[in-house]
């Protein structure tokens, strides 16, 4: 049975699939994560933005 926290998961993957793209594996733990109720959608936000911040600063980039 799924939850409405799966169908809304589902949802928003099938979206970036039909923008041609593919959710990274590590992103697709985060999610399953989320859906066990281990985390919140705050706490992958915030392991998202760390990881992107830690790339663009090993990039010197300042965007």
């Amino acid at each position: 049975m799924s939850t409405q926290k799966d169908k809304a998961w589902d949802y928003a993957l099938g979206i970036i699939k039909v923008d041609g793209l593919e959710p990274s594996p590590e992103f697709l733990k985060l999610v399953e994560k989320e859906k066990r109720g281990e985390i919140t959608t705050n706490d992958i936000i915030k392991t998202l933005n760390e990881r992107y911040k830690m790339k663009e600063e090993r990039n010197g980039d300042d965007a």
